[in-house]
């Protein structure tokens, strides 16, 4: 009698999907991306409710996901594991969000109904926080230099002139989908630059 759990189709094809990223197949991570793609970004525009926020958080999670593929453990479900990624990316964006979005001069009304007002530090008091924060954007900048032309121009209009997907599409004619295709491999290519540029350093 096999007291072995039975694995589902979609179970054993995502094991030898992942198999075959871990050998660095460009075609698996294609393959992954295509098959939950649309479940990971319905699910985070559920949280997020905006659709921009919902595609870079979709493309943050992916990057994420493949960059540590080797951590995988297989006995475990991919989706589950990719799906928790992004839950914990999102949350963490929304945090950010909440943060930058609160008002520090009024005051905030606590569960007990009591008021409560936010003591924030002026950051710009704080030399070393500033310091680093420039060199972080030395090295952001830097990094961006060193990508091919057609993916440069593709990050400075999606996050420094902050177009959306669909403007961006409109102003470099090309489809909608080549954009976000693109603008994924952009930011997988200026993550390795910034690896890359801190280990000269």
């Amino acid at each position: 009698m096999d007291l072995k759990p039975k694995v589902s189709k979609n179970t054993r094809e995502d094991r030898e999907l992942v198999a075959a990223a871990k050998r660095g197949e460009p075609q698996a991570f294609e393959t992954l991306l295509k098959k939950y793609r649309k479940s990971v970004y319905y699910m985070l525009l559920k949280m997020v409710k905006n659709a921009d926020d919902a595609e870079d958080l979709t493309q943050e999670a992916f990057a994420k996901a493949f960059n540590s593929i080797e951590k995988f453990d297989s006995k475990y479900a991919f989706s589950t594991w990719l799906f928790r990624i992004a839950t914990n990316n999102c949350i963490d964006f929304i945090r950010k969000k909440r943060v930058q979005t609160v008002s520090i001069d009024q005051p905030v009304e606590g569960d007990d109904g009591s008021n409560m007002k936010f003591d924030v530090r002026d950051e710009d008091l704080d030399p070393n926080e500033h310091m680093l924060k420039q060199q972080r954007k030395k090295y952001l900048n830097m990094a961006i230099k060193r990508l091919p032309e057609k993916y440069r121009i593709l990050v400075e209009l999606r996050y420094f002139q902050e177009l959306s997907y669909e403007e961006v599409a409109q102003e470099l004619e090309i489809p909608l989908g080549t954009v976000k295709a693109q603008l994924f491999r952009a930011r997988e290519l200026l993550n390795q630059e910034l690896k890359n540029l801190k280990s000269q350093m």
